[in-house]
């Protein structure tokens, strides 16, 4: 029932919000670019006299975004890159852990439909991490005898760069009302998902290991592609919560039909950014994703962090 509803938004909004007139043109022709780039920072540290508990700790990482948007008349092109990377590093812990790790690009084509904030579309996304992931856990080391000796840390890579990696797109209507306020609706939209086979292989003549098989991200075994067509919506909203206080939200939706339309991806990211002075920020990123390819559970990350930022042209 969730899904027939998300389907019929999906179908309808368009023609329903398309009646609504807007005569006035307020997004201006020509180019317009900008972004930010932010290394935000946060450490602890305990000497060893220190009685109320502690591990010392650092972390840092990098964001950065940047908008490129072209008007024309009734064209518009909107270009929006992302990259996010942190990582962190406990005191006594054998490795450092990645906080945060994404990079994204997103790019609509739209032309208005006349006296309407509604767009005739066509999207395109990418979306990948940056560096190697890992499990953490206690590797057992015995002796000759078979006796336990002691556990390492150890670690087992599990994602990486272009793995997985999601290349999605297709038409659709866009709203927009600026280039702070806009939502993509693509009722058909294909999507791949690709990963690097070494962590898809599994021996064919072994029976066993292909029914222990939990497929990657969603792709099945000794394969690197994972095709889904289905309903997507992307939007977007970036506004001053307060003064020096800037809020920015994204929201991504996607349903497959081929295989449990029901079951909703979600992608939202939440930042706030206070403005300090011109080079100084305190920065705050909450984001949630569900997707039962990749884990059959809500992903939670926070990061708060205190920094330099660089406002690029």
């Amino acid at each position: 029932m969730r899904f027939y509803c998300i389907l019929f938004f999906l179908l309808g909004a368009p023609a329903v919000f398309a009646q609504k007139k807007n005569p006035k043109d307020s997004i201006p022709d020509g180019w317009r670019s900008g972004g930010v780039i932010a290394l935000l920072f946060n450490q602890s540290a305990f000497n060893a006299e220190w009685q109320g508990g502690g591990t010392s700790n650092i972390a840092g990482s990098l964001n950065a975004s940047y908008d490129l948007n072209y008007k024309k008349k009734s064209f518009s092109w909107d270009t929006k890159v992302i990259v996010d990377y942190g990582q962190t590093k406990i005191k006594d812990q054998a490795f450092s852990r990645k906080t945060s790790d994404r990079f994204e690009i997103n790019s609509t084509v739209g032309s208005r439909i006349k006296n309407t904030n509604w767009n005739y579309s066509v999207f395109i996304n990418f979306t990948t991490q940056l560096g190697k992931g890992f499990v953490f856990f206690e590797k057992e080391v015995f002796d000759d005898q078979g006796e336990l000796i002691e556990e390492v840390p150890a670690r087992r890579e599990v994602t990486r760069f272009f793995s997985p990696a999601y290349l999605q797109g297709g038409p659709g209507f866009l709203w927009k009302k600026s280039n702070n306020y806009k939502i993509n609706i693509a009722p058909a939209s294909a999507r791949l998902i690709m990963v690097n086979k070494m962590f898809t292989r599994v021996d064919r003549s072994d029976p066993e290991a292909l029914a222990a098989y939990t497929p990657y991200f969603g792709v099945e075994a000794n394969e690197s592609l994972r095709f889904e067509l289905g309903a997507s919506m992307r939007a977007y909203a970036k506004f001053e919560l307060m003064e020096n206080i800037l809020m920015e939200n994204i929201l991504s939706l996607y349903s497959d039909y081929i295989e449990s339309p029901e079951n909703v991806d979600v992608d939202y990211t939440l930042n706030l950014a206070l403005t300090v002075n011109k080079f100084v920020t305190a920065n705050f990123t909450f984001q949630a994703i569900y997707d039962d390819n990749a884990v059959n559970g809500l992903q939670v990350r926070e990061v708060i962090g205190l920094g330099f930022k660089y406002t690029i042209p």
